[in-house]
């Protein structure tokens, strides 16, 4: 473990069905560089991560969307899931905190569709970049500009498409923490 993040804390916005790698691949590299990690969910007690169609792990919610506070969290990582990206668009909670944290300019990371939250949001309008290709028509509705790139960093704002892409996400995402 390197001591390049300590001191930064990092909030993981899930529900049921997130694609789980999306979660364990950058919370390990955020984990080594040295930053502490909260998995932030709707309800306290755990939630199930997946591996692609079929229903992985379980892991323990640290706080609630509504108890979490905004001003806690040097970034917030949104990872995919069809299931999980479709629910928590619709959350309010995870709504205001992903809103607040865009306000302040903090980084908010984003792979797959965990867009689709950043759109229910309004947060893509002006900005590029990219998430799982069946978002594309979606972030371009909402008045983004959706390229096809392994990660894209516009501001404060981190995206990749998929699982592959975990690496070059997670190397952006410690660098705009450090």
């Amino acid at each position: 473990m390197t001591a390049q993040l300590n001191g930064k804390r990092v909030a993981f916005l899930v529900t049921d069905g997130f694609e789980q790698v999306e979660l364990t691949g950058p919370r390990d590299a955020l984990l080594q560089a040295g930053a502490q990690v909260d998995v932030l969910g709707e309800e306290t007690g755990s939630v199930r991560g997946w591996n692609h169609d079929k229903p992985a792990d379980a892991f323990q919610v640290d706080a609630t969307f509504d108890d979490a506070q905004d001003t806690t969290y040097d970034a917030i990582v949104l990872p995919g899931g069809v299931q999980n990206s479709d629910t928590i668009r619709l959350i309010s909670g995870a709504q205001k905190l992903v809103k607040s944290h865009a306000a302040a300019g903090k980084p908010l990371a984003v792979i797959c569709h965990g867009g689709w939250l950043l759109i229910s949001c309004d947060l893509v309008k002006g900005k590029r970049m990219t998430s799982f290709k069946t978002l594309q028509d979606d972030i371009r509705n909402a008045g983004g500009q959706w390229v096809d790139e392994e990660v894209v960093v516009d501001g404060n704002l981190i995206s990749s498409r998929q699982p592959d892409d975990i690496p070059a996400f997670n190397a952006q995402l410690v660098k705009a923490l450090s």
